[in-house]
């Protein structure tokens, strides 16, 4: 009975061990160090400027930012509870849709742009007040939204849950996904009516514009154009200098006997 007991708590731990060794080797390469740096660095500073631009000087975004400072204003949930919900409503919408690596590098996104968001809620504003110059403020909120967004999607990953959006629209309309990313920002746009004037309406769009052509330019810095597409997934760009790989002949098994055999020959002499 103790040597079926010792034979089934070994069986477990090698199970989970293995378990945990390929779960390992699947995702190393995904989460790297630098990846996950640089997605933290994207959130950092797209909450920082949401933090104190946005929420103090009523100029929203569009997608799910947007949504985010709308619902904040109506139910005065924190950004930090209402980005991860919406995140996960969205990625659980279209999780078929984006591939599993996608969610798991935007998870991380999730997770630390909502850690950041409650960081800089117990600061006080750490940046002047620039309500009496909404242009600049327009301005200056695109550019933190651009570059942060810019950075994440760089990793392969993304700062909310606007892609899954823009895929879901996509797909049940067939209208192409340039028009599905427009459909979601002017409806959180309009939405936002409820509570920004009309004239801060105006330079949101201008805060759309400035970050949108920011998220482009930092996202596709220095890589072909062939390479734009496929970078959001997390794929790295081939070099020219990269050569084809020769297969490599099959290894003589030297491996140990079979730990299941093994453990079970020491149970027999028992």
């Amino acid at each position: 009975m103790k040597c079926a007991t010792l034979f089934l708590e070994r069986q477990i731990t090698m199970t989970v061990t293995n378990r945990l060794r390929e779960i390992y080797q699947k995702n190393k390469e995904l989460f790297t160090a630098k990846r996950i740096l640089l997605i933290m660095l994207g959130t950092a500073i797209g909450s920082f400027g949401i933090t104190n631009i946005h929420q103090r000087v009523d100029i929203t975004e569009g997608g799910v930012l947007g949504m985010i400072l709308l619902l904040n204003h109506w139910t005065g949930l924190s950004p930090s509870i209402l980005s991860p919900l919406l995140d996960l409503l969205c990625y659980a919408l279209a999780f078929r849709l984006l591939g599993w690596d996608f969610i798991k590098v935007s998870a991380v996104s999730t997770v630390s742009l909502a850690a950041f968001f409650r960081l800089w809620e117990q600061f006080p504003p750490l940046l002047p007040d620039l309500s009496g110059y909404p242009l600049l403020a327009a301005v200056l909120g695109g550019m933190f939204v651009g570059i942060a967004c810019g950075l994440i999607l760089r990793q392969g990953g993304s700062s909310g849950g606007d892609d899954a959006l823009a895929l879901i629209i996509s797909k049940l309309t067939r209208c192409r996904i340039a028009r599905a990313y427009l459909a979601t920002d002017l409806s959180v746009l309009l939405f936002s009516l409820s509570y920004i004037p009309l004239e801060r309406i105006a330079y949101s769009l201008v805060t759309v514009t400035v970050s949108s052509f920011l998220i482009d330019f930092v996202h596709n810095a220095g890589r072909s154009p062939a390479h734009q597409e496929s970078a959001v997934c997390g794929e790295e760009e081939p070099t020219e200098a990269e050569e084809p790989v020769e297969a490599e002949e099959p290894m003589e098994n030297t491996e140990e006997p079979d730990s299941f055999d093994q453990a079970l020959e020491e149970v027999s002499e028992c």
